[in-house]
């Protein structure tokens, strides 16, 4: 009777907590649950007409309101809460559950986070049943459920068994404490931190319900560049009560740490990792921490790149220092993530070959719970790069994906520039470190050398804005990295569809054009900024907008004209041992294949080999004619964009139609500026005429030079 009572309070308010005539403006994100129409609607009323659902613990009552909500919300009616089941009834119950002891569910393969849906039949009523060994996998399982029914799929001989590839699948927060999100284009940090642990706001659960929704279970919840403030007892309270909403959901909380934090907290006067009382002072704080947080996943750490401090100020090594924080969280059940981002101004000739120079030696020298994040490339999170020459090349460590889910690099928040594929090209990329077929997701999954430690993080595109991404298909960036942490070999299109059908409507007169606009817009974006391999000729500091002619700044890799070499004699940064041997820290076998152009990629030429201006490539075209030629096919790319996205007007609400039309526009005339600005420039060097086909660009070189941008967004003032 409780438990009715419960279900229909929730019904009740789903039903007439939010004003029926509200604007879509993007905060339901991909929950929304629309009524549902025609056989959608006849299937899913046949199928869920009541639940059954015996688990108390939090994370059950989180499932049994996640099912209610999205039934309400697509049936147009509550489903009613019953003892046993009834036909049309859905069971959810764990392995501890009596109900499930009539199943012949195998269900201990599928570990603490799996689950299994089937429609079958009990005394003779059609039933679904969703079960897993433990809540969360409930939970999970409710999800896929729902995901199924939001994007009109067929419910009536379901025969499912999903369990993670990936075992931490985490959002890296770069969130500062005074509110501001470094790279973050979606304004200020949600964390109110002035007012935690007191105000715990709804936004914090809906937070908790939209990565559950997607597998996420955990969550950095402070930037990499940190602050030691985060490891004092106000912030670990505050962190408290964040853990605190997000546990239903099985998400826990991490924190970044600051190398020199037992210096600056502790009054200690060294931070060396060999020294008994650093290590002391970090098994005190870890202990500290725990008592708050009993459930606290670990410390993420930034160290000795960027000008942040580390182990090697004391010419210790990284592994020295993950160690030492591996024991004074060991005992809790801790980990240690440390980033293996690493350049500094002593590295003479190649910033791409520094991680793996610095980390390759450590191999099998990291304590047990640590893992070591590895960007998906080895500069920065560019429009594309090859793969990180670290993956496949320390078996005896477990290495993790670090992605980037906010777009520094790739138009913020106003270009349409789905990561889907680049998630994708970098998953299935063969390290070949162990013959054909060794793939990334097969390292960072723990299959290609047995690691039982794996994980994958995403650099978060999350802010306070209403729709919490600063634009509408910048949520499918974020949803892309959930669907393909929980499972890497699920399909950039795939992922697409289900977003698509979820966000906007599931009818295939909408889903195709957008899903096809979605897939070909990484490609634009790679074109009409850095195409054939070129990388990070953008403007430097925020990193918007072309700036290839930059040369001035101290540093020799903080300029663009260092990673793209053009002189009269072509262009391209020559990785071969005739350059840098950047190519040796690949595979054998993969190594050759890159030494060579004619059997580089030609996505990666130009990263691998300085070629000639009059090099023919497989088009038949010179190199010079083939960039230009990539530079317009980008311009056209998005011009193609907004046709598709005009054509459907009156099936997407006028809110979101309006705001991505608008944004396209955006995008039309940064992609314009960046063609024209890159030709005008290379053309100065080349000193080669455009193709007849070609226009000119709109300026002379000096004032795309004279372009600034002083307050662009995503850099803390």
């Amino acid at each position: 009777m409780a438990m009715r009572l419960f279900c229909c309070i929730i019904a009740l308010i789903l039903l007439t907590g939010t004003p029926s005539a509200q604007a879509e403006d993007g905060y339901d994100l991909w929950l929304r649950y629309p009524r549902a129409e025609g056989p959608a609607l006849s299937g899913l009323s046949g199928h869920a007409r009541s639940i059954v659902a015996p688990g108390t613990s939090p994370t059950a009552r989180a499932a049994l309101e996640e099912l209610t909500r999205g039934l309400t919300g697509m049936t147009g009616e509550a489903p009613a809460v019953a003892s046993a089941p009834d036909e049309g009834a859905i069971l959810l119950a764990t392995t501890e559950s009596p109900a499930l002891a009539r199943f012949s569910l195998d269900l201990k393969p599928l570990g603490a986070e799996g689950y299994a849906i089937r429609t079958t039949t009990i005394d003779g009523k059609g039933v679904t049943v969703i079960a897993a060994n433990a809540d969360r996998g409930l939970l999970y399982g409710v999800f896929h459920y729902l995901r199924l029914a939001a994007t009109g799929a067929p419910l009536d001989a379901l025969k499912i068994r999903e369990s993670p590839r990936i075992g931490l699948r985490l959002l890296n927060h770069w969130d500062n404490l005074d509110g501001t999100v470094e790279r973050g284009y979606a304004g200020d940090s949600i964390w109110d931190w002035w007012t935690l642990p007191e105000w715990k706001g709804p936004r914090y659960t809906d937070y908790a319900r939209a990565n559950a929704s997607i597998g996420i279970n955990g969550t950095v919840l402070n930037n990499v560049n940190a602050k030691s403030d985060s490891l004092t007892a106000p912030y670990i309270a505050k962190a408290a009560a964040l853990a605190g909403v997000f546990r239903p959901y099985g998400i826990k909380v991490y924190l970044s740490v600051k190398w020199t934090a037992p210096m600056e907290l502790g009054e200690l006067k060294t931070a060396d990792p060999l020294d008994p009382q650093v290590a002391a002072w970090w098994k005190a704080k870890a202990d500290e921490i725990y008592a708050a947080i009993p459930d606290f996943g670990g410390f993420l750490v930034k160290a000795n790149s960027e000008g942040q401090p580390g182990p090697q100020d004391y010419k210790r090594t990284h592994a020295d220092g993950a160690n030492m924080l591996a024991a004074a969280v060991q005992s809790h059940g801790g980990i240690v993530m440390w980033r293996a981002f690493v350049y500094a101004h002593d590295n003479p000739d190649d910033r791409a070959k520094q991680a793996y120079a610095d980390f390759k030696p450590l191999d099998g020298q990291f304590a047990d719970n640590v893992i070591v994040q590895v960007k998906n490339g080895a500069i920065d999170f560019q429009p594309r790069e090859p793969f990180h020459p670290l993956f496949g090349a320390m078996p005896k460590t477990p290495l993790m994906m670090e992605f980037q889910i906010t777009k520094e690099y790739l138009g913020q928040q106003t270009h349409l520039t789905y990561l889907g594929p680049l998630f994708e090209e970098v998953l299935k990329a063969d390290t070949m470190a162990k013959g054909k077929g060794s793939t990334v997701a097969k390292v960072i999954d723990g299959s290609l050398e047995g690691h039982r430690l794996t994980g994958i993080a995403g650099v978060a595109n999350i802010g306070a804005d209403r729709d919490w991404s600063g634009s509408v298909f910048n949520q499918a960036d974020w949803y892309a990295f959930g669907r393909m942490a929980w499972n890497p070999d699920l399909t950039a299109q795939a992922v697409a569809k289900e977003w698509t059908a979820q966000t906007f409507s599931p009818a295939p007169a909408l889903v195709d054009p957008v899903v096809a606009m979605m897939m070909g817009s990484r490609e634009a974006a790679v074109n009409y900024m850095t195409p054939l391999g070129l990388a990070h000729i953008m403007a430097t500091g925020h990193h918007y907008g072309p700036a290839p002619w930059v040369s001035e700044l101290a540093r020799p890799e903080w300029n663009p004209v260092y990673y793209h070499r053009a002189d009269a004699s072509g262009i391209g940064f020559d990785r071969t041992k005739t350059g840098s041997n950047a190519v040796a820290q690949y595979a054998p076998a993969l190594a050759r294949k890159l030494a060579d152009p004619k059997t580089t990629p030609e996505r990666d030429l130009l990263w691998f080999h300085h070629v000639g201006w009059d090099e023919r490539l497989s088009s038949g075209e010179t190199l010079w004619d083939a960039l230009v030629h990539h530079y317009d096919a980008g311009v056209a790319s998005v011009s193609e964009m907004q046709a598709t996205w005009d054509a459907l007007r009156g099936q997407v609400d006028a809110e979101r139609f309006a705001q991505t039309q608008a944004f396209l526009v955006i995008q039309k005339r940064d992609a314009t500026w960046w063609r024209d600005a890159c030709l005008a420039y290379f053309q100065s060097i080349t000193k080669r005429p455009l193709p007849a086909s070609a226009a000119p660009p709109a300026h002379p070189l000096d004032w795309y030079k004279a372009q600034s941008l002083s307050y662009a967004p995503g850099n803390p003032k």
